[in-house]
């Protein structure tokens, strides 16, 4: 349940929606498996799994959601062989090239009969949200993975007036400007990889990895104009974590101060487990959310 990527999204309006109605207004877009002739279905499912049947894990006003998809396995390769074997058969029995009309018509028919024997494959995608701190988080390594679970869930709500964060330094400016310097926030800490960029379009991109970024190498670059795109950061010995220029976090790692609050814990079920998880991690991010906007001068007002 631990979350390893933050898709950070800004609640431009206060939400009140209790947790029982949040739950309600859910269960008319519960998961369903794939019908024989639909290729993807996506709906809320249960984030806590067997153990519980809600679809939404309230924990100290934090309330968890689970998103499930399911699609059908159809490789594009077998689907064109098929395609092309079928237009060239009924191109020989009449003797005539077949228009485009006609040849679309042929591979949306294999495709239906190919549907119900395809196999399927699922994924979760966690998100929690904050009312408090205003604040929608999706574990989610991508943008469209994030906006494809905000989707449904305004679907679910009728409307959800969130926005990705948006602050008033660009991200890469003060980044770059931490390696250029060697200077850093007191509770911040670079580590050993990031990503520079050339400005111009179609720049150059330089990827390190385990790799001292205050040596004269990576100065070298700096000086050059390349900006830095993604830089691995340890916030306060709490947790470590690759930031983007979007502010989106990447393998994000809670480290052995909140580790030891969880081994503090006894747990008696696979439940509880998963509140007190939950629990812990939710009231780290409330904490650290605020301070990463800090780094960058605070949230733009629109």
């Amino acid at each position: 349940m631990w979350f390893k990527n933050l898709t950070i999204f800004r609640l431009t309006e206060a939400f009140t929606l209790p947790a029982a109605e949040l739950e309600q207004k859910l269960e008319a877009l519960s998961f369903k498996p794939c019908g024989p002739h639909e290729e993807t279905s996506f709906g809320w499912t249960s984030p806590l799994g067997k153990a519980s049947p809600q679809l939404v894990h309230s924990s100290n006003g934090f309330m968890m959601l689970c998103g499930k998809k399911e699609e059908r396995v159809l490789p594009a390769s077998v689907i064109n062989e098929m395609v092309q074997e079928k237009i060239l058969e009924v191109e020989e029995q009449q003797a005539r090239k077949l228009p485009k009309k006609e040849r679309t018509s042929i591979k949306e028919e294999i495709i239906f009969d190919l549907l119900p024997k395809a196999f399927t494959f699922s994924r979760k995608t966690y998100a929690y949200i904050d009312p408090k701190g205003g604040w929608i988080i999706v574990d989610a390594a991508s943008a469209k993975s994030a906006e494809d679970l905000l989707s449904l869930l305004r679907k679910g709500l009728g409307s959800l007036p969130a926005v990705p964060i948006n602050t008033v330094a660009k991200p890469t400016v003060v980044m770059t400007q931490w390696l250029v310097d060697n200077q850093t926030p007191s509770d911040v800490a670079i580590e050993d990889e990031c990503e520079l960029r050339s400005p111009e379009e179609a720049g150059g991109i330089v990827r390190c990895k385990r790799h001292d970024l205050a040596l004269p190498e990576i100065k070298n670059h700096l000086d050059t104009g390349k900006q830095v795109i993604k830089l691995a950061i340890n916030w306060d010995e709490r947790i470590s974590f690759i930031l983007d220029e979007h502010l989106s976090v990447k393998r994000l790692r809670f480290l052995d101060l909140i580790q030891d609050q969880i081994t503090e814990i006894e747990t008696n079920s696979e439940a509880e487990q998963f509140d007190a998880d939950f629990s812990i991690m939710s009231a780290e991010l409330a904490n650290f959310l605020p301070r990463l906007l800090a780094f960058f001068g605070g949230e733009h007002q629109a």
